[in-house]
């Protein structure tokens, strides 16, 4: 299935490695956003911010990489199939910076749902963060969202 999805994106697209990192990434980001089964515009602008940045993509690329993680994690059963990839191709640090990303999503609609707490913790044992990576790059968050409401 996930193959199927990187073969629709593949022509004139970045290189399959690539584009199974961004869907990869994408997809554990939207499974965060739905855990409280409400997607919403908070989060949804949240994802959208970090995936530009992350990966350097524009507006539509970044609508279409979404829609295509949502397809990718209603298809897929669990999350090991993503979660592998981040584990596989990023060094440690990414691999916190994922987790933060996390955390970005879980806060963006101003309330820590305990599903999404519980998914970020399954997300950081699969891809190999410990704990207390996981606990500071909460505390991170937590920070800059305080500055940002506070300024």
């Amino acid at each position: 299935m996930f193959d199927r999805i990187l073969d629709l994106l593949m022509p004139g697209a970045a290189p399959r490695a690539e584009t199974e990192i961004h869907i990869a990434v994408a997809a554990l980001l939207v499974e965060a956003a739905r855990m409280d089964d409400d997607f919403d515009p908070a989060e949804r602008a949240a994802i959208r911010g970090m995936l530009a940045r992350r990966f350097a993509l524009e507006g539509g690329s970044v609508d279409r990489l979404i829609a295509l993680a949502e397809t990718a994690a209603d298809r897929s059963s669990a999350l090991y199939r993503f979660t592998r990839v981040v584990a596989e191709r990023f060094d440690p640090a990414a691999r916190v910076g994922m987790i933060e990303m996390l955390w970005e999503v879980a806060y963006a609609d101003g309330v820590l749902d305990p599903d999404e707490d519980a998914l970020i913790r399954r997300i950081a044992g699969l891809i190999f963060v410990e704990d207390h990576e996981r606990g500071a790059a909460r505390q991170r968050v937590l920070a800059r969202r305080a500055r940002t409401t506070q300024g």
